[in-house]
């Protein structure tokens, strides 16, 4: 089985176009993570199928966020999937209930931290309130972290800040944002190479774009691999 620190994500419209990829990928990738995009696609009978028939590991990215009831109630349907991470909003209302929902499961909860599409002017547009964008990150991974959260989402460019935090000792750091060398950024603003993701502590680097739209997806991801320490 290969390397499971790097996640693919299956950004594809539907899961016939998914499960075609996760096929011409065979054993080079165990780990796939399922976004929001994909939901109305057949998203979950997608994660399910990759899961229980063909042994991956399955991370399902739905950056869930409402009220304390609702969250709990949305995790506990999808802790039933067996599925391996899931994300929520990194408040700490949300990973609390996030935690109560998947009580009893194997499913970690990974709290968002900041979107690695979104800088500070972003921040500013939607009210944020001022601050260096790691400082924020680091201080919302604290707040997840005494919240529950198994681990955090955040761009690689933070990942060395709150690997040396003490709440993060025993907890996830998974990382979007990742791009090989010469890689086109795409909607990504906060990024960096898949060995400078590990090297500066993630444990799991999530790359998308650069595996599904290569001619060979299964060598692009095989490079990627040859590039982790």
């Amino acid at each position: 089985m290969s390397d499971d620190r790097l996640i693919v994500a299956l950004d594809v419209p539907d899961a016939l176009s998914g499960l075609q990829l996760a096929e011409r990928i065979g054993d080079a990738v165990s780990f796939y993570k399922i976004g929001l995009g994909m939901l109305t696609g057949g998203g979950l009978a997608l994660a399910n199928e990759l899961k229980q028939d063909h042994g991956k590991r399955i991370f399902l990215d739905m950056k869930l966020f409402d009220i304390s009831a609702t969250v709990e109630a949305a995790v506990r349907g999808l802790a039933q999937f067996d599925l391996d991470f899931l994300t929520v909003h990194g408040d700490p209302h949300v990973v609390r209930a996030a935690k109560e929902g998947a009580a009893g499961s194997n499913m970690k909860i990974l709290g968002v931290t900041v979107l690695t599409s979104l800088n500070r002017a972003d921040l500013d547009a939607c009210l944020i309130r001022d601050g260096a964008i790691p400082d924020l990150v680091v201080e919302r991974a604290i707040r997840a972290f005494d919240a529950g959260a198994d681990g955090i989402i955040a761009s690689p460019q933070e990942a060395a800040m709150i690997w040396a935090l003490p709440e993060a000792q025993g907890r996830l750091i998974v990382t979007p944002g990742v791009r090989p060398s010469g890689a086109d950024l795409g909607d990504q603003k906060r990024v960096a190479t898949p060995a400078k993701a590990i090297a500066e502590g993630a444990d799991h680097i999530v790359v998308g774009r650069p595996v599904w739209q290569a001619e060979d997806p299964a060598a692009a991801a095989q490079a990627i691999l040859a590039e982790l320490p």
